[in-house]
């Protein structure tokens, strides 16, 4: 249970629990009804959460991204604040803050301007961390983006705050879900130029030695099921931990199956996640890591 990490979809308002029609049993929450969500987990011995802003503004440059009165800004806040003990971690990218749903900032030719991007990422992660946050997390997929946020919150003194990079984030089919749930699907074209092609290995191992010299804490791979290989390959070539994402298709599609009786949920839930631990994964950030405390404790 010491390895799971839950992810939550927050947004404004009070008293706010929706449900997110392709996640069964996954909402988003308003900062009150989370708080709720995560002192229940955490009495559970989930000691982790990544946090995802579901913003009401949305503009060209992702701006509400990074400002101290972001809906993740205040979420870190007033959990820190009545839960000091639970890590939390944040998701730092721009697709849920853009009205053109990438993941950064477009030129004039609707290309992403890779250098622009990494500094919004870098005020966007020192945001988090000056509210509270213990980890941040750039998934973006920028190159010198870890570099960059390492950067600056070393100059603000922020040295503790750990980085969780996104190392391996393939441009997967298994996304669709999730982009409902956090309102961040691409307007136009796809994340091809700036994810990873499935087909290739090689590349993810470059992509996470670079982010380890840059100074990643954590690297991750996602997703994880279909890429049990690429989690092996990290493990096995660098000392470093190694988080994988059990993503939102993976988790509908077994709910899928489920809810139609075709197959046992809970035996099916406890394979993969044990495949995904035996392939070499440390933390296995997860939305099932909820209900397979209470069947562990059955």
């Amino acid at each position: 249970v010491s390895d799971f990490v839950m992810p939550y979809f927050v947004v404004e308002g009070k008293k706010v629990k929706q449900p997110i029609k392709s996640m069964p049993e996954i909402f988003r929450f308003s900062i009150d009804e989370l708080l709720k969500e995560v002192e229940e987990i955490y009495k559970n011995d989930i000691v982790a959460i990544l946090l995802f802003g579901v913003p009401t503004k949305k503009d060209e440059f992702g701006s509400e991204s990074y400002s101290e009165n972001g809906i993740v800004q205040k979420a870190v806040r007033t959990i820190k604040k009545e839960l000091p003990e639970i890590i939390v971690i944040t998701d730092v990218c721009l697709c849920s803050y853009t009205t053109h749903g990438h993941c950064g900032i477009l030129n004039k030719n609707k290309e992403i301007d890779n250098d622009k991007t990494i500094e919004v990422l870098s005020k966007i992660a020192l945001s988090h961390a000056q509210a509270g946050a213990d980890i941040v997390a750039p998934s973006s997929m920028m190159d010198g983006q870890v570099k960059s946020i390492r950067d600056i919150l070393d100059e603000n003194g922020l040295k503790d705050v750990a980085i969780m990079s996104y190392s391996a984030k393939y441009a997967s089919n298994f996304y669709g879900p999730f982009r409902e749930a956090a309102d961040s699907s691409p307007k136009f074209g796809d994340r091809k130029s700036y994810q990873m092609n499935y087909c290739n290995i090689k590349e993810a191992l470059r992509e996470v030695e670079q982010d380890i010299k840059e100074g990643a804490d954590i690297v991750m791979v996602k997703p994880a099921l279909a890429y049990l290989d690429v989690i092996r390959a990290v493990k096995e070539n660098f000392n470093i931990p190694v988080a994988a994402y059990n993503v939102s298709g993976e988790y509908s599609m077994v709910k899928a199956v489920a809810e139609k009786g075709w197959l046992d949920e809970k035996n099916l839930v406890l394979e993969i996640l044990t495949s995904i631990k035996r392939a070499g994964a440390d933390i296995i950030i997860t939305y099932w890591a909820k209900q397979v405390v209470k069947w562990i404790e059955i």
